[in-house]
C-alpha cells in the first residue's frame, strides 16, 4: 500500500499481519503489527504524530523494563482495555519489579524469546522463597504485560505462547509457604463446635459484631467493614453490600465497588445476626445522643445516625474526637483478629477463613452452589473448585450417607 512519502507505508505480510514504514527526522523505521487494516492505519497515525511532536520512541529499542513502565502508567489495560484497581496495579507493579525486571529489564521486548522466560520461571521456583502462588500470578500478570504489547503491535508474536513450564499455583514447596489472603484459599476449615467456641471468645471484644457476621453472611473482611447503617433493613432481614475499602500506597484507604460484579448484592440474614446487628447500632445511638447505657424510657428510634455512619468505625487516637464514618484499619483488624485468635487456641484460623467456613456450612447443607455463590458474591466454579479442597467434615459425610442409604433402598428395594 503506498502512501505519500511523508504519511508512511504499510505492507501486508499476512492473515492481520502488517509491516508499518515510515521515517523520523530522515532515518527508515520498520515496524511489525498484528490487527486489521484500520488498526494498523491507525497504529500508522499515532506513530507519526508521536514523531511530529517528538516523542517517538523506536520500538526495537523498547525494553522489557520500559514496557513494564508503560503498561503499569497506562493503567494495566487488558482485552477489554479497562484499568485495573490501584490496589491490584500496585500489587502488578511490586509483582513485576521484584521477579522481573531484574532478570529480564534490559532485554529488548522484540528479542524476549520464550527460553528466557522459561529460565525465569526455572529460577523462582529453584530459589525455595517464592511461593508457588506468587510464581503463578507473575506468570498471569506478565503475560497480560505482553499481550497488550503484541495488541499495540511493539512485538509480533507473543512469547509467552510457547513457554514450556507455567508455574503451578496448588504446588508446594514446603509446609512454610507463605499464604495468600485471596478468595481461591483453602484456608482453615471449622466444624459447628469449633466456630461457637470462637465466636464466644470474642464476645469481650468489640471484633465481636464483625466476626460473628463473618461468619453468618460469608462477606469479604473489606466489604465488612465499608457496611454502613443504612445498608441494613432490620424489617426484611436484609443486608446491602454495595462497596468495600481498599488499601493503597498511593492514596491511601478509599472506597471503591466491590470486588466483582458479583459483589454488588443483597443478602439476607439470620434473627440472631439482626439482634447483634440491632443492639450495636444502639450502642451508637446512645453514644450519639449522649445517653447511657442502661438508661429506662428513651426512644432510641428518634436518634438518627449520620448517612456515612459505618456499622464498625475505627476507634480514634489519643485526642481526636470519635468520628462514626471514620474506618477501622483493615490490616489493624486482621493483625487483632489473629492475636486474639490465637488466645482462643485458634491461631491458624485467619478471618478470611470465616468466609470459606461460611460457603462450606451451606454447602454441606444441601444449598445449591450457585445460591451459596450469590450470596457470598463469588464465581460459582471458583467456589465448587475451591469446596472439593477443602477437608469432607461430619456434616457432609452425613448428607452423603443419607443419600446414599436413599439410593439403596431404592434400587434394593428395602
Amino acid at each position: 500500500m503506498k502512501r505519500p512519502h511523508g504519511d508512511g507505508g504499510i505492507d501486508e505480510r499476512g492473515p492481520n499481519k502488517w509491516r508499518l514504514r515510515y521515517r523520523v527526522n530522515g532515518r527508515r523505521i520498520s515496524v511489525a503489527f498484528s490487527g486489521t487494516k484500520t488498526e494498523a492505519r491507525s497504529k500508522l497515525r499515532s506513530l507519526l504524530d508521536a514523531a511530529s511532536k517528538g516523542e517517538h520512541v523506536d520500538p526495537s529499542k523498547v525494553t522489557v523494563g520500559q514496557w513494564i513502565d508503560q503498561w503499569i502508567l497506562a493503567g494495566a489495560p487488558g482485552r477489554k482495555k479497562k484499568r485495573v484497581s490501584q490496589r491490584t496495579l500496585e500489587r502488578y507493579e511490586q509483582l513485576l519489579m521484584t521477579h522481573v525486571e531484574p532478570v529480564l529489564g534490559a532485554r529488548p521486548l522484540q528479542k524476549l524469546k520464550a527460553a528466557e522466560i522459561d529460565k525465569l520461571y526455572m529460577g523462582m521456583a529453584t530459589a525455595g522463597e517464592i511461593a508457588p502462588r506468587t510464581q503463578h500470578h507473575v506468570h498471569v500478570v506478565f503475560g497480560a504485560l505482553l499481550a497488550t504489547a503484541t495488541r499495540k503491535g511493539l512485538i509480533v508474536a507473543n512469547p509467552m505462547f510457547r513457554v514450556e513450564q507455567v508455574p503451578n499455583p496448588e504446588e508446594r514447596l514446603s509446609d512454610d509457604d507463605p499464604a495468600e489472603d485471596a478468595d481461591d484459599d483453602i484456608g482453615e476449615g471449622l466444624d459447628e463446635a469449633q466456630l461457637a467456641a470462637l465466636i464466644a471468645g470474642f464476645k469481650p471484644s468489640s471484633l465481636f459484631p464483625v466476626v460473628a457476621l463473618a461468619a453468618a453472611s460469608g462477606a469479604r473482611r473489606n466489604e465488612l467493614l465499608a457496611l454502613r447503617w443504612t445498608d441494613l433493613d432490620p424489617d426484611k432481614k436484609t443486608l446491602r453490600i454495595e462497596r468495600a475499602w481498599e488499601q493503597t500506597k498511593k492514596f491511601g484507604l478509599r472506597l471503591k465497588p466491590p470486588k466483582t460484579k458479583r459483589g454488588l448484592r443483597t443478602i439476607e440474614l439470620d434473627d440472631g445476626t439482626i439482634k447483634i446487628l440491632l443492639a450495636e447500632r444502639e450502642r451508637y445511638q446512645r453514644f450519639q445522643a449522649g445517653i447511657p447505657d442502661g438508661a429506662a424510657d428513651v426512644d432510641l428510634s428518634l436518634i438518627r445516625l449520620p448517612a456515612r455512619a459505618l456499622m464498625f468505625p475505627g476507634a480514634p487516637e489519643t485526642g481526636v474526637e470519635f468520628d462514626v464514618s471514620v474506618p477501622r484499619n483493615p490490616r489493624n483488624f486482621s493483625k487483632e483478629f489473629a492475636r486474639r485468635a490465637g488466645l482462643l487456641g485458634f491461631g491458624a484460623t485467619r478471618f478470611h477463613d470465616l468466609r470459606g467456613i461460611h460457603s462450606t456450612a451451606l454447602l454441606d447443607g444441601g444449598i445449591p452452589v450457585h445460591i451459596v455463590a450469590q450470596r457470598i458474591g463469588d464465581d460459582p466454579a471458583v467456589l465448587l473448585r475451591n469446596y472439593v479442597k477443602r477437608k469432607r467434615t461430619k456434616a457432609a459425610d452425613a448428607s452423603l450417607s443419607t443419600a446414599i442409604g436413599a439410593l439403596a433402598a431404592g434400587f434394593l428395594g428395602s
